[in-house]
């Protein structure tokens, strides 16, 4: 058996937007991911031994009820109602190539609506099949107050998974952000996690060997490192898509489609299709010559990148499939890799210190000056739910699990959704303290299906 393995790990996540809000920051979100990567993704995932991991919070979406009818309509009515619009606008002006793109891209919609139909009684959420799982909201767990808190995000996220895998779980389990600190070894051991994935870049040293390999601890699970020398050639300012034959994600006509290419021409799907071709021939075997010596490479990416951000992300994945068959590449799931592969011995915690896989590799998109409001008000919700007893308002904890995402301070770090995320935030505070003091005058399910395990689960605060 060979010593070298790859590891492709597709992390899927979605903040809760379910009834908060409309175009652009609210469900329609949820519904241009599900359309741009998780039914377009189908075609490649099956038998092709790259990893998914879902969040509980984007299976809470996938299951709510009425997403599907609200989701169909959005595919039937609202995106090739909006792409003929800018398609006769540009056509009057004399831009026939943009309007033929655009055009074109209209036919996704539709596509995406036969394959949704077409999808088994369990749905989108079955269809990935996720072997892994993650906290409740996508909290950054070294940003937690308490070890009750971090206890409450665990189980909940982990009980939901288990649900809905019927019971399965190997104990993969993706931290939020990759954000590891030391101290939650013990309660991820005792929550049942074995694997998760850090960012030991600054660590071990980028392209060293011993990022090739997982690390045990002393008291939870084997830490599996990511390669950031080999993630980067994907998700990087830039990675691959930034090729000038790429669609162009961040020019975007009047309704907010794309037409142009990376390099200003109208966009051509053929000349696209080959650059994927090309990208995915060079991604195998930068990853041979990197596990020459044997080794885990992991490549870990959020699966919204394959389709959303990089419309060619899923031709370039299936390729890659069929490019590590041909260049003698073993992609194994994550679970059976490191299996396959030693651990390394312990690092002291001092060395490992806390981690992510954000800028800098520490904490600072979620607690920088900027958003620091934001992480001193979820601990202290925190305190207060955990001070309320073992048994506090469910309506509350769902609450503080919606304070909690890590999501409201990425946005706001990145600039990326103006004052949603804020509100957002601000509402579940709001909310969270009226449920506490007065928990019969919220009792309505405003939060619709986020976290409908939460107050079984109460019991991760005693």
């Amino acid at each position: 058996m060979s010593s070298a393995r790859l590891a492709i790990v597709l992390h899927s996540h979605m903040p809760y937007v379910e009834g908060f809000g409309t175009w652009p920051f609210g469900e329609e979100w949820l519904f241009e991911a599900m359309a741009s990567s998780y039914l377009a993704l189908l075609d490649v995932l099956p038998g092709s031994g790259v990893t998914v991991s879902v969040t509980p919070v984007l299976g809470d979406q996938l299951e709510a009820p009425g997403v599907g009818e609200r989701f169909a309509a959005f595919l039937r009515d609202v995106r090739p109602a909006s792409h003929a619009l800018d398609a006769e606008a540009y056509a009057a002006r004399g831009m026939h190539r943009e309007a033929r793109a655009l055009e074109l891209a209209a036919g996704d919609y539709v596509r995406a609506l036969g394959r949704f139909d077409a999808l088994g009684p369990g749905g989108l959420l079955d269809a990935l099949a996720p072997a892994w799982t993650s906290s409740a909201t996508h909290a950054v767990l070294p940003l937690c107050a308490t070890a009750a808190g971090v206890r409450l995000q665990l189980q909940v996220g982990i009980e939901a998974h288990r649900a809905r895998r019927g019971g399965h779980w190997d104990g993969g389990f993706w931290l939020p952000e990759c954000a590891y600190a030391p101290w939650l070894d013990p309660l991820l051991e005792q929550a049942g996690a074995r694997r998760v994935c850090v960012d030991l870049t600054d660590v071990l040293g980028r392209g060293a060997p011993q990022q090739l390999r997982p690390l045990r601890t002393h008291a939870g699970p084997l830490l599996v490192p990511i390669d950031r020398a080999v993630v980067e050639l994907v998700w990087s300012p830039g990675g691959y898509p930034s090729h000038a034959a790429y669609r162009d994600y961040h020019r975007r006509s009047p309704r907010d489609h794309h037409p142009w290419a990376v390099d200003g021409a109208a966009y051509d799907p053929d000349r696209a299709r080959e650059q994927a071709r090309r990208d995915a021939w060079h991604f195998v075997a930068k990853v041979r010559e990197r596990l020459a010596g044997g080794g885990l490479c992991v490549c870990a990416i959020d699966t919204e990148l394959l389709g959303h951000w990089w419309y060619e992300g899923p031709w370039w994945l299936g390729d890659v499939v069929a490019e590590c068959a041909a260049q003698g590449v073993a992609l194994t799931p994550l679970d059976e890799a490191v299996a396959a592969i030693g651990a390394a011995d312990p690092l002291p915690p001092e060395q490992l210190g806390t981690t992510t896989w954000g800028t800098s590799r520490d904490l600072s998109t979620w607690d920088h000056p900027g958003v620091a409001e934001l992480a001193w008000r979820a601990r202290a919700a925190e305190l207060a739910v955990v001070a309320a007893g073992p048994h506090p308002p469910a309506r509350a904890l769902r609450e503080l699990l919606a304070l909690q995402s890590s999501d409201w301070a990425f946005l706001m770090t990145r600039e990326l959704a103006g004052d949603y995320p804020r509100e957002r935030s601000d509402g579940h505070h709001a909310a969270l303290a009226r449920a506490l003091a007065e928990p019969a005058s919220i009792a309505s399910p405003v939060l619709r299906n986020l976290a409908p395990l939460a107050g079984p689960a109460a019991l991760a605060l005693a």
